[in-house]
């Protein structure tokens, strides 16, 4: 009976033992995906404005601040082609008129790829402007601006960017806003083919920024601040010629980690996305037809 006992405790262990190594292999794997978090030090370079860019809290909060010398920001140390990038930001308090704060990708060279968020600041009491656009080959004109159903200068909210090869998604703590869909296949031009970075600043916009810039910027009230923190990239790393997406196995690119990479909508943010269209958009350049002078293919597709 010892000896039965003795080898039903060995069996026990070696099944143990087994599960054990299949967990750490899939660990293995799950750190292989391409996934950046947290300590700002590991994954941005501050890119202007010196000290007016402070990276605290051990690497877990970035501050931008502009005055009437200079705006501030920063960008990713890596570039990607594909990727969902996620920031929480807390905006510029009080009167904050004529400042942008940016969250953006974008790509290097003539002829740039952009996927914009800016933040168009107001005077005390009006809300922000949640100015959305795409750039492609050098051309923007695809704006779509809203309100947010919240203050956005009193807490830290997340905001993200899914890019794939299918679609762009804008999304505010995890709510849709607004989807830009490729129709490269109709003759609708997307940001497909140039690696971006990702970026973020503060910068005087008071030529357009706050009622088309009839409102500018009071420097009485300087300087401006803008908080960031819990950056979050998961995202296809551009070395070179080719990303590290190319190089992964169709399992690895399958993972949890990658679900981005083939995201859309479904009913639900279908049903999100209705509704912050309908009560909260207040620009969209698919119905401005005196800027326009007519409407563009992807507006009716």
């Amino acid at each position: 009976m010892a000896s039965y006992t003795m080898v039903l405790l060995s069996l026990f262990i070696s099944c143990f033992s087994i599960l054990l190594l299949s967990l750490a292999l899939s660990s293995v794997l799950l750190v292989s995906v391409t996934t950046t978090a947290g300590n700002f030090h590991q994954h941005i370079n501050i890119n202007w404005g010196e000290e007016k860019a402070q990276i605290l809290d051990r690497g877990q909060l970035v501050t931008l601040t502009l005055d009437q010398y200079s705006g501030s920001g920063f960008q990713s140390k890596d570039e990607y082609l594909f990727g969902r990038a996620d920031m929480q930001l807390k905006l510029v308090p009080g009167d904050s008129a004529g400042t942008v704060t940016a969250f953006y990708l974008s790509s290097l060279g003539p002829g740039h790829d952009e996927i914009d968020f800016e933040f168009l600041g107001n005077v005390s009491g009006e809300p922000y402007i949640v100015h959305t656009n795409i750039y492609t080959d050098g051309h923007a004109g695809r704006e779509q601006q809203f309100y947010l159903w919240f203050d956005p200068r009193q807490d830290f909210h997340t905001y993200s960017i899914i890019w794939n090869p299918q679609r762009v998604i804008f999304l505010v703590d995890e709510f849709p806003v607004r989807v830009y869909t490729n129709y490269e296949s109709l003759g609708v031009p997307y940001p497909s083919r140039k690696p971006m970075r990702l970026y973020s600043s503060i910068w005087n916009g008071d030529s357009w920024a706050t009622q088309s810039g009839k409102v500018k910027i009071d420097w009485t009230k300087a300087p401006f601040t803008a908080s960031y923190r819990n950056l979050k990239i998961d995202a296809c790393v551009w070395e070179s010629t080719s990303s590290t997406c190319d190089s992964e196995s169709e399992s690895t690119n399958s993972s949890p980690s990658k679900t981005w990479m083939n995201q859309q909508l479904d009913e639900g943010g279908k049903m999100n996305l209705q509704w912050v269209q309908k009560n909260y958009m207040v620009y969209n350049y698919c119905t401005d037809y005196e800027f326009i002078h007519g409407v563009p293919l992807e507006c009716n597709l």
